[in-house]
Formats: structure tokens, sequence, C-alpha cells
């Protein structure tokens, strides 16, 4: 791996760094607007492309962030997930196994499906990598999608399922999580799906460059709302 300084961002997957002295566009693994972390200057651990040809030679991995590193790629957390699951890294799904990726829910799909004997437990991740005062906040843009999905958890909980939200930080800095002012309505649906029934926690991490390490779980008492 290398280190590039970000320059500007010219869409949604892509941005141009300074490497070598010279301009380069890399891949970013993540649609998240990235605000907090995506200024001029910032330096980016950029990975070089695996597979066959593509646009770019290298893939934004993390970011310098005073003295931590960010992990930029939102598929990351969902890769983790089940990782931490096996260890028993999560209180509240301890003895529950996983029983299928992608399910079903509602018009669309949840991230995964659990089962504890004759029980069965939906499970949406969410990437989280916007933190401040030890606040790890979601979203960092308006998300009609994650809306949908909080309806679509309260429904399965309805339904007679478990439901569960669990949003991994990938950066090691939050003492607590809870929904942004990005979104005032993504806000509400998560206190109606609460109401509910539906459990939500955050897995705080840290990131060496390649993959995430559970620092600490937080459970319901450290959502703010």
């Amino acid at each position: 791996m290398v280190w590039g300084e970000f320059l500007e961002r010219p869409s949604r997957f892509s941005v141009w760094v300074k490497l070598n002295g010279r301009r380069e566009l890399v891949h970013l693994p993540n649609p998240g607007r990235l605000l907090s972390i995506l200024v001029p200057g910032r330096p980016l651990l950029l990975r070089p492309a695996a597979g066959g040809p593509r646009k770019t030679r290298y893939t934004a991995v993390g970011a310098e962030l005073e003295g931590m590193l960010v992990s930029l790629d939102s598929t990351l957390p969902n890769r983790f997930f089940p990782q931490a699951l096996a260890l028993g890294l999560i209180p509240p799904l301890a003895g529950w196994t996983l029983a299928g990726k992608e399910p079903r829910m509602g018009a669309g799909r949840a991230d995964f499906l659990l089962r504890q004997g004759d029980e069965k437990m939906l499970v949406e991740v969410k990437s989280v990598t916007w933190v401040e005062g030890g606040v790890a906040l979601f979203p960092d843009a308006p998300t009609a999608r994650g809306r949908r999905h909080l309806k679509e958890l309260a429904q399965a909980v309805r339904e007679g399922k478990r439901a569960s939200l669990a949003f991994v930080v990938q950066r090691p800095d939050a003492v607590a999580f809870g929904p942004s002012p990005i979104d005032p309505g993504f806000a509400k649906a998560l206190r109606e799906a609460l109401a509910t029934g539906v459990e939500a926690f955050a897995l705080v991490c840290s990131f060496d460059g390649t993959q995430l390490e559970l620092v600490r779980f937080l459970g319901r008492t450290a959502l703010r709302l």
C-alpha cells in the first residue's frame, strides 16, 4: 500500500489524489459524503487494484485523521459482522448463528438472517465513519433507503421475528452512537422502530489498513436519540 494526498472528489466513487507528485484518479468504495474526512490535504491509504483491467490503479481504503486510521470501505462492515458474530463479540447475539445472507425483507433485503433454535432474526448493518464529540453519527447524507430499512425491520417484529440494527463504526473514537441531524426522517424512523421492538447496538472498531478489529461494544444505553 502507498499513501496519497486527497485533492478533490469528482464523483461518488472516485477521488483525485496527489501521488508521487502527480494527480491520480483513485476508486473510492464509499458513496457517503465523508465531509469531515475528505478535506484537501488529507492523507489517504491506497491499495493497488486487484483483478482485471480497471480505470483506476488504486483504491482508497483509509484516511489518516487525528492520529487514527479511518476505514473508507463501506463494504467492510458486512464482512466484519459475521466474523464478530462467530467469535462471540456481540453480547446481545450470543447463541445466534448465521443462517443466511440478504434474506427477503419487505420490498427489499436485509443484510443477514440469524437463527437460534426455531427463532429467526433479521439484521441490517450500517457503516459509520462520522464521529463528533465521541458520538458516532449515521447517516452522513439523507437516506430514503435507510428509512425504508427501519420500517421493514419494524414490520418484521410485528410479524413475530426479531430484528436488529448494527452500526459498525469504522474508527475507534466513538463512545456513543445515534442518528445524525442530516436526516430527521431517519431519526424519526429509528425512534419508531425501537418502540416497536427493533434492537440497536454499535460495534466500534479500529482499522489496520486491511481489516477491522472490535474496540468496544455499545449497547442501547449508549444510544443518543
